[in-house]
């Protein structure tokens, strides 16, 4: 059973236009650089700068954003993340107006691996790591790693989103968060 401060039906407004534009431009320049740009192209290079660029800015706002923008206001601490995995073994689906912490982990660790390959794209342009396999082997991996955590990331949605009766990709381009009411509410109601 779902237990929630927040009423069925009730919308909350979560996600502000900074984090719903970071978010759509950085699924944009994973997508373009995993099937549109080549590997070597200037148009990847930039497209993957630019994904560096939309971290470090949502890094920052991280710490000066909106209330549920903010670290403070998700950060997966280890008792957060043990509580929200006992509720889930248990049975329960708890809604969370921000993140829920295993949610958490997953934007920390895209965020992490988004900026590992900026960095490691960029240190193959230099003199000091042209041409190094191993570094392009390092590139490579991260990069289908990214490709997998996005996709652990899309399918949770989805799932966390039905756990929760709310559409959490709506709820990412609107910014509001809408709980559909239990299948059994109406009959509380009518008797």
């Amino acid at each position: 059973m779902l237990m929630s401060p927040v009423p069925a039906g009730h919308a909350i407004r979560v996600w502000d236009p900074i984090v719903r534009i970071f978010h759509w431009s950085l699924v944009a320049c994973v997508l373009l650089d995993a099937t549109v740009f080549d590997d070597g192209d200037p148009a990847h290079r930039w497209t993957g700068y630019a994904a560096s660029g939309l971290v470090m800015a949502r890094v920052v706002w991280g710490f000066i954003g909106s209330r549920h923008a903010r670290f403070s206001d998700f950060f997966p601490t280890p008792r957060r993340v043990l509580a929200h995995v006992h509720a889930l073994r248990a049975g329960r689906v708890e809604f969370h107006v921000g993140h829920n912490p295993l949610g958490a982990l997953m934007m920390l660790a895209l965020l992490t691996v988004v900026l590992l390959l900026g960095i490691t794209g960029y240190l193959q342009t230099t003199d000091a790591f042209w041409g190094e396999n191993w570094l392009e082997e390092i590139h490579e991996g991260l990069s289908n790693t990214l490709l997998v955590l996005a996709g652990l990331h899309a399918i949770a949605a989805i799932l966390v989103g039905r756990g929760e009766r709310v559409n959490l990709v709506a709820a990412m381009f609107t910014g509001v968060k809408v709980r559909r009411p239990e299948p059994d509410d109406s009959t509380r109601h009518s008797a």
